[in-house]
């Protein structure tokens, strides 16, 4: 593979890469879980109140159905594009520049149906950078460094969850300010991980054209090759980041509604859950990658980090105070840690067909959108039928039958 001579010679471990990504996964994803999972409350709190539950699980819905069509459309595009700038570069920086659009319009936008317009279009562009960043595992990724690389993604996964809810709860009362500090911090930390990754140029690669049903297939879910368990390891994932989001999606509304805590006390304790998912997160995510490289277990080691997950999102149930949040943070951060080190790992082992990594990446990854989504969408659910304690064991629930489908794929020790 002639990208893995350009990212490591001679065999060295390939730094470059993994920092590469790490950054440019943290250009997206911070400035994205920071607005979306308190600013963006915070923002249809202040226009609509009373509706604002129904509202998030709204905007999650349209959210959800746009990025997947833009998840699978933008990722095959990738996987086809010749320039002299690379095949993932330029649809990263695109999708950049449109993230910065739609971010600079939501501190515009002063009705609902405006907000919605927005996210949806935002959705469009973040798939931009999605789908072909994630691509660089499977392009320049030797494989027995895979494991190790995809710990740079788990690091930077759970850097990207408690930094943006830090960073955005400081901006509760002020969430235009914190849009904007968001647009800066995506804009240095993107183009420095486009800058390490040093994608070149690959205007000499042929791209075969497609007819007929090879078209069809380029563009859509995988149907030929060993997708059995390509789908399960979706599903698997799905399921993982839906409990994780049922918590996340509402947490300033558990601190405020489940808790009844003041807005100032929900920022506070936001702070210290997010802290300690910070200290869980990137500790086990160091140590995730080499020990999945070490010992070949990709699948077992998956399997139990999703059952750990579920035993965290429970814990709230038990008592509605903070420590609750506390003891989920330190539980769920730690599992979630090591999954995101492995999980990439697993993800490319499982792919139908290399030729279109970015595109079967992005349906893979496609579950951390639609998980971010169709939690919000079930707790909303919960919460309109039961109230907030019941969304912490349908949590649960999800994480066990998400271990179940990751124990089924074969291909995978």
């Amino acid at each position: 593979m002639e990208n893995e001579k350009q990212v490591a010679p001679k065999g060295k471990f390939p730094y470059r890469l993994g920092f590469g990504i790490l950054f440019g996964l943290l250009g997206w994803l911070v400035p994205y879980l920071g607005v979306n999972s308190t600013l963006l409350p915070a923002k249809i709190q202040q226009i609509a109140p009373n509706e604002k539950v129904q509202i998030v699980a709204l905007l999650a819905t349209i959210a959800m159905i746009v990025a997947t069509i833009a998840n699978i459309i933008e990722g095959a595009l990738s996987d086809r594009t010749v320039s002299r700038w690379g095949k993932r570069n330029p649809w990263i920086f695109l999708g950049m520049l449109s993230t910065l659009i739609c971010f600079y319009f939501l501190t515009k936008v002063t009705t609902v149906p405006g907000i919605i317009i927005n996210w949806s279009l935002f959705q469009v562009a973040l798939n931009m950078m999605v789908a072909p960043l994630v691509a660089f595992i499977a392009d320049k990724a030797p494989k027995k460094y895979r494991g190790s690389i995809s710990a740079f993604y788990g690091v930077g996964m759970n850097i990207g969850t408690p930094v943006g809810t830090m960073i955005a709860s400081h901006y509760i009362t002020n969430v235009n300010s914190g849009i904007y500090i968001f647009m800066v911090f995506e804009i240095i930390f993107t183009i420095i991980g486009l800058l390490l990754v040093g994608d070149g140029s690959n205007k000499g690669e042929r791209v075969p054209k497609l007819h007929g049903s090879e078209l069809v297939e380029a563009f859509s879910f995988p149907i030929h090759g060993d997708v059995r368990d390509f789908y399960l390891a979706v599903v698997g994932k799905l399921l993982f980041v839906s409990a994780q989001f049922i918590i996340t999606g509402y947490q300033l509304y558990i601190f405020t509604d489940y808790m009844k805590l003041s807005s100032a006390s929900a920022t506070s304790n936001l702070s210290i859950m997010s802290m300690i998912l910070l200290v869980a997160g990137v500790s086990f995510a160091v140590i995730g990658g080499p020990l999945a490289d070490k010992f070949h277990s990709l699948k077992l080691l998956v399997a139990l980090l999703t059952v750990a997950m579920g035993i965290g999102v429970a814990i709230p149930a038990i008592d509605p105070a903070p420590w609750t949040m506390f003891v989920y943070a330190g539980l769920s951060g730690a599992a979630m840690g090591m999954y995101n080190s492995v999980d990439q790992a697993l993800n490319v082992t499982v792919l139908p067909n290399p030729n279109s990594a970015a595109k079967d990446l992005g349906i893979v990854n496609l579950a951390n959108s639609l998980g971010q989504v169709f939690g919000p969408i079930m707790a909303s659910m919960v919460i309109g039928f039961s109230g907030y304690r019941m969304i912490f064991p349908m949590a649960g629930v999800m994480c066990l039958v998400g271990a179940g489908m990751i124990l089924m794929i074969k291909k995978v020790h």
